[in-house]
């Protein structure tokens, strides 16, 4: 079957994860369940965001967990082209499975707040090509913990329909107690008097994580899974992972264009 995981050319990396559980998750491809338009002012992406906001579950709609990804860009400023990168995981274990990426031209301007306009177009290029589906994703960004109680992480789990979480390694909105030193300690994350989010001790005496509800979660879920994707570094494997890949994605193409310069 072309494009099967068994397939030579296929680029999943199928490491001894077991064909009855990966088959199940196999999808040929990901695909975007709510389409969405991305050529918008930025007064009209704050009306979308005020829009879809009301859509965000924010309680567990998912079953057994076997797969979780992790996602993150990175962009190179010269060319303005943004290189997305997701690997999915077998969970618990953190057994790598699959990793794809996409690269795009950034549309959209920076403007805090709106995130999403400027990254999710190439993040959900990179989650289409997948061919394991996973059960739940962590983003490098936020959720609800936003001014308008709608994150890159509420956004692209809306559109993929699963659930999503927001790990941001800094505070967008919101005020909170230091948790205290030792791994594990939390505090809430409160803004205008509702609790956005729970800050995170991942290492002892090492700064704090940031862990919101971006769709089909609940807080305490979204924090129990975020602490067992940790490997003893401060920000959980399948995010920092995807940094790393997107970083080495850019380094690559950075390196490319000075050699043709040259």
């Amino acid at each position: 079957m072309p494009g099967h995981p068994s397939d030579p050319g296929c680029e999943v990396a199928c490491r001894q994860t077991g064909k009855n559980a990966l088959f199940s998750h196999y999808c040929g491809a990901m695909e975007t369940r709510l389409r969405t338009r991305w050529d918008l002012t930025p007064r009209e992406a704050i009306r979308l965001q005020a829009a879809l906001q009301p859509r965000v579950e924010k309680e567990d709609r998912f079953e057994t967990l076997r797969y979780v990804a992790g996602a993150d860009l990175a962009f190179d400023p010269q060319t303005n082209l943004a290189f997305a990168g997701v690997i999915v995981y077998r969970f618990p274990q953190l057994a790598e499975v699959e990793r794809r990426t996409a690269r795009r031209t950034l549309r959209f301007p920076y403007l805090p707040g709106l995130l999403s306009f400027r990254e999710s177009p190439v993040l959900l290029a990179a989650f289409e090509r997948l061919r394991i589906e996973p059960d739940v994703i962590l983003i490098d960004g936020h959720g609800i913990a936003h001014p308008r109680r709608f994150g890159i992480a509420c956004h692209l789990g809306l559109l993929l329909d699963i659930p999503t979480i927001g790990c941001a390694k800094s505070i967008l909105v919101g005020a909170c107690a230091e948790p205290a030193a030792r791994a594990g300690s939390t505090t809430p994350l409160v803004d205008r008097g509702e609790r956005v989010g729970t800050v995170l001790r991942t290492r002892e005496n090492v700064k704090p994580i940031y862990v919101t509800i971006g769709h089909r979660i609940s807080l305490p879920s979204a924090v129990r899974i975020v602490k067992q994707c940790l490997d003893g570094f401060r920000i959980p494997r399948p995010t920092r992972e995807a940094d790393h890949f997107v970083r080495d994605l850019r380094r690559a193409h950075q390196g490319q264009r000075a050699r043709d310069r040259a």
